[in-house]
């Protein structure tokens, strides 16, 4: 598995209008099986914070099999959506 480290900016909010943790590696595109290890991320913040911080991130690539993977696992998510149909309501 090919893996190579990146810079990476950290945005993590705890507020009531969002709760959030948003990982954003730069200089690379993140392909649909591929798996990210963010380094040097808090562990937790307060209620009312946001923050902002520049660090690290390992990106593992994902092979031909865990692509493959990767898009039929989200074939079959998006069928489950489909299960949750309206039933017409029985009248009494």
């Amino acid at each position: 598995m090919k893996s190579f480290d990146v810079p990476c900016t950290l945005d993590i909010e705890q507020t009531p209008e969002s709760l959030h943790a948003y990982a954003f590696p730069e200089g690379v595109e993140i392909r649909p099986g591929d798996r990210v290890l963010v380094h040097g991320a808090p562990a937790h913040i307060g209620f009312g914070d946001r923050i902002t911080i520049e660090s690290f991130a390992t990106v593992y690539r994902a092979g031909i099999f865990g692509r493959f993977w990767a898009h039929i696992d989200g074939l079959l998510s998006l069928f489950e959506l489909y299960d949750v149909g309206f039933e017409p309501e029985e009248w009494a």
